[in-house]
């Protein structure tokens, strides 16, 4: 499933870790409020999709489709079976693509209990994936923002 007719998404693999990183830093923000309990989901589901496919361009050079996260976590792990280890959470983190977007009949619950067990898998996957990749959001950004980019403006500790 590689992305022949989108010419506009960047192949250069960490801008893709780095919006990563931006989704994270916005899950982190909302994590506390459960009227946004939802949009922090997404943005953990958004954050590892973002990831996976950064790590993938970054081992293959092609730029990956779909939104799978377990599907694309197996595509990973054929390239590195360090990524096996993530299978269930990517599983988990796919319920929040569409659940958390669109009202549903039956809609999908989640607790502060939940949404910290998500920030974590959301967390644990990133950190794995900026470790293989030698992706240092600090030194990225700075130099995204040399570059006159608008900035995200600090890190996780803040």
């Amino acid at each position: 499933m590689s992305r022949g007719s989108r010419k506009t998404d960047s192949k250069r693999y960490y801008d893709w870790i780095y919006h990563a990183w931006l989704d994270r830093m916005a899950a982190e923000r909302l994590k506390n409020e459960p009227v946004l309990f939802y949009t922090a989901a997404f943005h953990c589901q958004q954050c590892i999709e973002k990831a996976l496919k950064g790590y993938l361009l970054f081992k293959s050079r092609k730029l990956l489709d779909g939104h799978n996260l377990t599907w694309l976590c197996k595509q990973a792990a054929m390239m590195d079976s360090g990524f096996i280890q993530w299978i269930d959470e990517s599983a988990v983190l796919n319920r929040y693509y569409i659940e958390t977007r669109y009202p549903a009949d039956i809609p999908l619950e989640i607790d502060a209990r939940q949404m910290e067990s998500l920030m974590t898998m959301c967390g644990d996957m990133m950190d794995f994936i900026c470790s293989v990749t030698k992706f240092d959001f600090k030194s990225y950004h700075k130099k995204g923002r040399s570059k006159g980019q608008s900035g995200a403006g600090g890190d996780m500790s803040q």
